[in-house]
């Protein structure tokens, strides 16, 4: 199976006062795999139900593979759709579940299809169950088979991993990645979840009030954020004071790069917790205020004055650095955003 390459261009639409989606571009690669990514409300899943038709913009134009679909009702935009809540036939098998799209479109040996598709998201033995014999990762397996037996030409995932639970959110995110690249479906991914988008996209976009605030490889996403927006929205950021010299902005005594120009003198810095070195020594400016133990990296709330500081440090530091120590604050020389 072979991409398409996917355009949306201008779109608009209101719900009432709100613009769900404000003059929205997007262009997307043949094979891409792109993650919208925002706050609720922002009009990334509005973006995805106008792309495959479930939705009718205001203006603008939709292109797949070139041809305008705009005007196309969804079951002639040859798009497969991954739902949240699964959305499974309950008195039918997986494998019935699976085949049924293919029958209606009157493909030759669909059984055989659905076979392979099952084998390919990894359930191929429990072809035989019904959706309330299967966990809901399982269901959401047979929710993506079925979405893939039709070798749609976009492949579009509202939110399909939130309703699980972490482990097996974490391993079917994988899966799904491993599947795409495998077919080669252009494939539009909506989550609210930073790790998800970060981890499985080509390129994330990070939605604001129906506008892309930046549309970029994860990678930059994360370390050279466009605008303020995104560089609080995705990860976490301490909102440091800092005065600006020069092409830099001093921040707890140290320089840092800004990543873009600053237009006054006394600045917030955005400085993301990997970033803080903390040390204990007896003479520090710095009192360790709590640790949050998150496995092999952990937490730390400082203290700096009357400044609260977020550090991240390996676990097996977390000893050395209890409550109440005293210690030293550094910063490593990274670009930052300003708030």
């Amino acid at each position: 199976m072979t991409g398409v390459a996917v355009q949306l261009k201008g779109l608009r639409r209101t719900f009432g006062a709100v613009h769900a989606l404000d003059n929205l571009d997007l262009s997307i690669e043949p094979g891409e795999f792109i993650a919208l990514l925002g706050p609720s409300g922002c009009g990334k899943t509005t973006a995805l139900r106008v792309l495959a038709g479930l939705e009718d913009a205001d203006s603008g134009q939709v292109l797949v593979g070139g041809k305008d679909v705009t005007a196309l009702p969804a079951n002639r935009r040859d798009m497969g759709m991954v739902f949240q809540a699964y959305s499974l036939f309950p008195h039918l098998t997986a494998l019935a579940n699976v085949s049924f799209g293919l029958s209606l479109r009157g493909r030759g040996k669909s059984l055989a299809r659905a076979k392979d598709m099952l084998e390919l998201v990894g359930i191929g033995a429990f072809a035989d169950r019904y959706p309330h014999q299967l966990s809901g990762g399982q269901q959401q397996r047979v929710a993506l088979a079925r979405a893939l037996a039709i070798e749609p030409s976009v492949l579009l995932l509202d939110e399909p991993l939130s309703a699980l639970d972490a482990k097996v959110r974490v391993q079917l995110r994988d899966e799904i990645r491993r599947i795409q690249t495998e077919v080669g479906t252009t494939t539009l991914f909506v989550t609210h979840d930073q790790e998800e988008a970060l981890a499985v996209a080509d390129r994330v976009g990070v939605m604001r009030a129906g506008k892309l605030e930046q549309l970029a490889a994860p990678a930059d996403i994360y370390l050279t954020p466009a605008t303020p927006f995104v560089a609080e929205f995705v990860g976490l950021s301490n909102r440091l004071p800092g005065t600006v010299v020069g092409n830099k902005v001093e921040v707890l005594g140290t320089r840092l790069p800004l990543l873009s120009p600053a237009s006054s003198v006394s600045v917030t810095a955005l400085v993301r917790p990997e970033s803080v070195s903390v040390s204990p020594d007896e003479s520090g400016e710095g009192r360790v205020l709590t640790t949050s133990f998150l496995g092999p990296i952990s937490k730390i709330t400082v203290t700096v004055g009357d400044l609260l500081v977020v550090a991240q440090v390996a676990t097996d530091r977390l000893a050395t650095l209890a409550p109440g120590t005293p210690v030293r604050v550094t910063l490593a020389p990274n670009p930052v955003a300003l708030a």
